[in-house]
């Protein structure tokens, strides 16, 4: 008669042999969840960029943009980043600058894209300096990353942090906020009147 413990001992290792098969097509999901999702935010922070004649479009290529950088959130394991991203940017925050736009009726040709020609090389030879710089220092930083606790990340260690060691910069993006809404209010009534 066969030991029950070596039968089970024996099918616990062929599940396992099973489950590994599953991880790496978990794997190459999670690559592939990764590279598109990267890709779409991109192309959408591109055309938050480029749609400077129609802001509304613009507004929405931004909450593309913060939903695609959502899902990378999620996927470094930083979910609670993942849901506040969603809900701060893309959800309030980009409403009030579509409110902003609908209540302003701001039009590109406001914005003096055609205007400034300087303006934009200026803005492109920076961004190739950047990358110069940036490529280098990316490719080099390859070392292992330092173990952190389980504690890491959590809703209780973020809390934490935010009201002990940075209550006052907390305090101050509130107020910042809170006084972009009221400009919004004022300057739409201004409008309307």
């Amino acid at each position: 008669m066969e030991d029950p413990a070596s039968t089970l001992s024996g099918q616990y290792r062929d599940h396992g042999a099973r489950n590994s098969d599953h991880r790496g097509d978990y794997e190459l999901t999670e690559q592939v969840i990764f590279y598109v999702s990267a890709f779409v935010a991109l192309i959408s922070a591109a055309g938050v960029v480029l749609n400077v004649r129609n802001t509304l479009y613009a507004a929405l290529c931004l909450v593309i943009t913060m939903l695609s950088l959502a899902v990378l959130f999620i996927l470094l394991n930083a979910e609670f980043i993942g849901v506040l991203q969603v809900m701060v940017y893309a959800g309030a925050i980009v409403v009030l600058f579509l409110f902003v736009i609908m209540l302003l009726n701001i039009r590109g040709g406001d914005m003096g894209a055609d205007r400034q020609p300087v303006l934009k090389v200026i803005g492109t030879l920076l961004i190739v300096g950047a990358s110069v710089k940036l490529v280098p220092l990316l490719s080099e930083s390859r070392r292992a990353w330092p173990e952190v606790g389980p504690e890491f990340g959590t809703v209780r260690a973020i809390g934490g942090t935010l009201y002990t060691d940075y209550l006052l910069a907390f305090e101050i993006a509130g107020v910042l906020l809170l006084a972009g809404i009221v400009g919004a209010v004022v300057m739409g009534k201004q409008r309307i009147d």
